[in-house]
């Protein structure tokens, strides 16, 4: 295992988790992975790896995972020293990582995958020395992205918010209960004082602040197509605060009462203030009787989805599995 603990970077999908990927991937003792979601779908789903039919298994499958295709790993290698230790999954994913971490010529890896902080107890557990940092937005900013990025959103406001809800208090639960392993970074903060920022996370992880993190050279597609933001192109490595408080003209009056409504509590918590929104007598009746009762019954059907994958296990998409070259 590496000399020091891993670098996990949790949160949701536009909260600022690919603008934290690229200025750690630009440091030079630490190597970034992105979306390879070891924890989400292999993660205890192939049985006691001391049997040698589970983990080949394992392994076979993330051969054919595309997002760990693209990271090149030496299979035949990563097997056999495995199999010379301890035979858990988080040391299988350390061995992994660490292939591409030595490769780049780097001491320390970090990974940055979606909704990490749903894993932080086992990994925290296994990694005595791992940091994560848990990346949060404004929800009504988050929210209004995604629109802007995809033009809708499945399950509305209300699986929106619910999404946003479950990651927060994740948020609030682990960094009350490690408080030196786990950091929560608001986005609007980064985005702010990328610097001042970087510096304090850099103090938190245990390594030295170095102004190259600011040049995203360590990830050079994310650097060239030009930063954090779904609201047009950005010069490249430019680091733009106008995306916060964007929602204000993206969202509807409607959706910001409702999304205030479920979520506000939390949200003052974080430090986002409530909008004020003028819907006048009919707006509200619309409101009270039409949007609440559909966007509750939308944030309850994505709890109940997500009970049910959190049972069953999140196994790997088929659209994201390929043949590995060589295979017929």
């Amino acid at each position: 295992m590496s000399d020091r603990g891993p670098v996990f970077v949790a949160g949701l999908e536009r909260s600022g988790t690919s603008l934290m990927y690229a200025l750690l991937a630009s440091h030079p003792e630490i190597a970034m992975t992105r979306r390879t979601n070891l924890w989400t779908h292999f993660f205890g789903q192939y049985g006691d790896l001391a049997d040698d039919a589970n983990l080949d298994r394992c392994l076979g499958m993330m051969r054919r995972y595309r997002r760990l295709v693209i990271l090149d790993i030496d299979w035949e290698r990563l097997r056999s020293d495995f199999v010379a230790g301890a035979r858990t999954y988080p040391r299988l994913f350390d061995l992994l990582e660490m292939q591409v971490a030595h490769r780049l010529g780097k001491r320390r890896w970090g990974d940055k995958s979606l909704n990490t902080e749903r894993y932080a107890d086992h990994l925290l557990a296994a990694y005595p020395g791992a940091r994560v940092l848990h990346m949060i937005r404004d929800p009504r900013d988050r929210f209004a992205s995604s629109l802007t990025r995809w033009k809708v959103r499945r399950g509305g406001v209300g699986a929106g918010t619910a999404e946003w809800l479950a990651s927060a208090r994740l948020a609030e639960h682990h960094s009350r209960w490690a408080p030196d392993r786990y950091m929560v970074v608001r986005y609007e903060s980064l985005v702010s004082d990328p610097e001042g920022m970087l510096r304090a996370i850099c103090g938190f992880i245990g390594e030295d602040y170095t102004p190259a993190m600011l040049s995203m050279d360590g990830a050079s597609r994310f650097k060239t197509e030009g930063g954090n933001s779904s609201y047009g192109s950005r010069a490249p490595a430019e680091i733009s605060a106008d995306s916060v408080g964007r929602f204000r003209a993206v969202l509807s009056p409607r959706d910001i009462a409702v999304m205030q409504r479920f979520a506000g509590e939390e949200m003052l918590r974080f430090g986002y203030e409530l909008e004020p929104v003028s819907l006048g007598v009919t707006g509200r009746v619309r409101v009270a009787l039409g949007a609440l009762p559909l966007e509750t019954a939308r944030l309850l059907a994505w709890r109940a989805r997500e009970a049910y994958r959190d049972r069953r296990g999140r196994p790997v998409p088929a659209y994201r599995i390929v043949e590995p070259a060589g295979v017929a």
